[in-house]
């Protein structure tokens, strides 16, 4: 096919629209949900990416690799470099007065380099302070652990859709069981707890408080729900005795804590309040 003598060439004809796209930003102004879509197509890159390194091949596939490693070690540099909190090293000494043996080198003053601003360190120290807690790690508790079937109903027809807790629990004053036909999980009296030995670790001060709640165990949600107490759990405990007050001074009524033993060994409950 000829070109006709009104045709524009294709890069004439794309510096037209841009030049339309930004004169009609200017006199119209944006879309409203601009920022919206923009956002959201930034945030499909990522599934580009993906849809690429799956599906590519030959020498595109190369290409797309060599430039996904060269920014993998731009990232993991970025990383080390924000990790790096103190940069430590020997102070030089071009012209030494006093020669120091070879088995002494190692033992001279090292200087400290602060990587990061320590308004930044400072704010790390106050996230990691706010999340952290006395035992960061814990052994998972498995549901055939935790649970003993009991089997119910008739002699032939015997069903086994109950479930005995055999771990120590913590029960509201305010519980009531339901019917013994429709309770699903048993929680036995005698492992029931109502108190807790907590340490208060500025204080080293060890008093028993009630307990008020189980705020999370780590095992399972359903385990917070039923009110397993396991090591590690977070409980709230009633801290009113203690004297303790809020920032604008009025008297701390609830405070957590987390068990730092096993008291279905133990036999009774130890925490570690989280101040």
């Amino acid at each position: 096919m000829t070109p006709s003598k009104y045709s524009v060439p294709d890069h004439a004809d794309r510096r037209f629209s841009q030049y339309s796209l930004r004169t009609n930003i200017l006199l119209h102004g944006k879309r409203l949900d601009t920022e919206e879509r923009a956002r959201k197509k930034a945030a499909r890159e990522g599934h580009k990416q993906s849809q690429d390194a799956q599906n590519l091949r030959g020498l595109r596939a190369k290409l797309f690799a060599k430039e996904r490693h060269a920014q993998k070690i731009q990232m993991r540099k970025q990383i080390k470099q924000h990790e790096e909190r103190n940069v430590k090293g020997t102070p030089e000494e071009k012209d030494p007065s006093n020669p120091v043996p070879a088995y002494l080198l190692d033992r001279s003053n090292p200087t400290s380099a602060k990587a990061l601003s320590s308004q930044i360190k400072s704010k790390r120290a106050e996230k990691a302070a706010r999340f952290s807690v006395p035992i960061p790690k814990v052994k998972g508790i498995s549901e055939e652990e935790l649970f003993k079937v009991v089997k119910t109903g008739k002699k032939v027809h015997k069903k086994g859709w109950k479930r005995v807790v055999t771990k120590p629990t913590f029960v509201g004053p305010d519980f009531t069981r339901r019917p013994v036909k429709y309770e699903r999980f048993i929680r036995p009296m005698g492992l029931r707890y109502k108190k807790a030995n907590v340490t208060h670790p500025t204080l080293n001060v060890t008093v028993q408080l009630p307990i008020l709640g189980v705020k999370k165990n780590p095992s399972n949600p359903l385990y917070t729900q039923l009110g397993v107490l396991s090591k590690g759990t977070i409980i709230e405990v009633n801290v009113s005795d203690l004297g303790m007050v809020t920032a604008s001074g009025k008297i701390a009524w609830g405070r957590y804590a987390q068990i730092t033993n096993n008291p279905e060994n133990d036999g009774c409950l130890n925490a570690v309040l989280l101040v």
